[in-house]
């Protein structure tokens, strides 16, 4: 554990791409089996812990330490496994055990030992190593390390090509013995049944109009809707039927309905929608079906889904990935067609001539049917996973803009955890300002240390590491769409906020009032939707889940 607490900090402390991939590859040759292969799944997100949650941690540490003591400390340094790095009162003789002891015992103790076992952890620590203890069991690691940037280390470690690797990489587990065996020239690769395994992504990238559209040729396009879904990927054989979510983790027990009527053998990439008839309604309906461990049968009647396929990866056995965008369509189209479904159709190819044209088509989608954009894809374009430049685009639709007023901030985390960077915003109803959204970017460093300042000498309460603050400034906000939502005051919730403009010289009493976002609905189905499941506010039951759209975009 000593190693890999090592580790965390150099790599928190090292702004350098290079000189973390550095760091990372040479802990892979120096740490042993199976701590590497831990170090790796922690690294990547892919190590999690039923029974410790950041609540635990908590109230472990407010056993020895005074609550208003604590809460202050929080309030100050921002960051929970921080904070209680620095403000763990005691210190005892012993040793922490390895990394790969560590989380066997975390994974196999029982809960009711947990908050001793990790109480002797802390105290056998020094700050740093607490530091790590802590985020290794919250999994909220924030130190600068992207999958991408692990595997690369890998590659680097292994003298393999990256490609290798990310094509085995979703058949794999920790703590990945196989793979460092292979990486090592000790055993062959591993063993993956490619049809059975999640396959990542081909994603696109986003078109600047002015820049890129001009060198192109309309006619070495498909164009099709960008669907306001999640991104899923069916594999489908006689013996399994899984649906992997973007980031490969199976959420089929969550979609019980679709499971069952699915069909067929194949690798499929579509967009995962809720409606009936293939009519597929907005985002927030969806959210009523995400993340739910269990699925009662009126969430499965009132929001039935389905997939809208895109692509298709495996035909059967076979992989197509290496053939052309047009002659995959065909195959998908003719699967399709020896395997009717009644839970998945086909994304409509949308005819067109002009990149004038097609700017057209998509205004109108956007403004009549609350399409987010159109994506683009190159005729010849073979399926790679990952976001190659030039492939594939997506044309989205103009976001809307509005004038808000400041209400809250809130301490960032990593290395904004100095800073009153999450930013809570609202409008005027009647005479007084509701919430309708939270945004974290948009702006410069410079920007975000003048708002920080802001906030510290406007702040009129404070609610833990929250400020309120005077509700004078106002922020340009730009955002996709708006949406009925029962968790905001205002019974709306914005799509995608993001700051646009630091309004230093509009005073509050101008900005926009929730008439104005009222009139931005996108969607009507989704009012009368609720109205036909007995809701006459017109606004969503149990919508929980806002915060997690970005987890799902295209």
């Amino acid at each position: 554990m000593k190693r890999f607490a090592a580790l965390l900090d150099a790599i928190l402390l090292t702004p350098s791409r290079n000189q973390k991939l550095a760091q990372i590859v040479r802990y892979f040759r120096e740490a042993p089996d199976p701590d590497r292969g831990y170090a790796l799944a922690v690294l990547t997100g892919s190590l999690s812990f039923a029974n410790v949650k950041a609540s635990l941690l908590t109230e472990i540490v407010l056993t020895k330490v005074d609550p208003v003591l604590f809460a202050m400390s929080y309030d100050y340094v921002g960051d929970l496994a921080e904070t209680i790095a620095l403000i763990w009162p005691e210190k005892r003789d012993g040793s922490l055990p390895t990394l790969s002891g560590l989380i066997q015992e975390l994974e196999s103790v029982d809960k009711a030992k947990l908050p001793a076992v990790i109480s002797e952890h802390l105290s056998c620590g020094n700050p740093t190593e607490r530091w790590a203890v802590v985020k290794l069991a919250t999994g909220n690691l924030r130190v600068g390390v992207s999958e991408r940037l692990a595997k690369s280390a890998l590659a680097e470690f292994g003298q393999k090509p990256l490609e290798e690797i990310e094509h085995l990489w979703h058949g794999l587990q920790s703590p990945y013995i196989d793979l460092f065996a292979w990486l090592e020239d000790r055993a062959p690769a591993p063993l993956i049944r490619d049809h059975r395994t999640f396959h990542p992504l081909m994603l696109s990238n986003p078109i600047d109009e002015e820049k890129d559209l001009a060198p192109l040729n309309p006619a070495d396009f498909e164009a099709e809707w960008k669907w306001d879904g999640i991104r899923v990927q069916l594999v489908l054989d006689q013996e399994e039927r899984a649906i992997f979510s973007r980031t490969g983790e199976n959420i089929a027990h969550t979609f019980p309905d679709l499971v069952e009527a699915l069909s067929g053998h194949a690798v499929l990439d579509g967009e995962l929608l809720v409606g009936r008839d293939f009519g597929p309604l907005p985002f927030n309906a969806l959210q009523q079906r995400l993340n739910r461990k269990t699925v009662t049968r009126r969430l499965i009647e009132d929001y039935p889904a389905f997939v809208r396929l895109y692509d298709i990866l495996f035909e059967g056995e076979t992989d197509v990935r290496g053939l052309p965008f047009t002659e995959r369509r065909l195959r998908l189209e003719r699967w399709l067609r020896e395997n009717p479904q009644s839970r998945i159709d086909l994304s409509a190819i949308i005819p067109f001539s002009t990149w004038e044209e097609l700017g057209a088509i998509r205004r109108q989608g956007a403004a009549q049917q609350g399409h987010e954009g159109i994506m683009l894809k190159r005729k010849d374009s073979l399926y790679i996973p990952g976001r190659p430049k030039g492939p594939w685009f997506k044309w989205k639709r103009d976001p809307h803009l509005i004038d808000t007023v400041l209400m809250y901030a809130q301490r960032g985390h990593g290395k904004r955890s100095s800073f009153y960077s999450d930013y809570t915003f609202g409008v005027w109803d009647a005479d007084e300002i509701v919430p309708v959204g939270k945004a974290y970017f948009g702006f410069t460093d410079q920007e975000l240390q003048q708002l920080d300042r802001w906030v510290r000498n406007h702040t009129v309460n404070r609610f833990g590491p929250v400020r309120e603050v005077s509700k004078e400034l106002v922020l340009e906000v730009a955002f996709d769409s708006a949406q009925l939502s029962s968790r905001h005051r205002s019974g709306i919730a914005l799509r995608f906020p993001r700051i646009n403009r630091i309004r230093w010289d509009k005073p509050a009493k101008e900005a926009d009032r929730i008439e104005h976002l009222r009139t931005l609905f996108a969607d009507r189905r989704l009012r009368n939707l609720d109205l036909k499941t007995g809701n006459p506010e017109g606004r969503l039951r149990n919508a929980d889940f806002e915060d997690q759209q970005d987890e799902f975009a295209f």
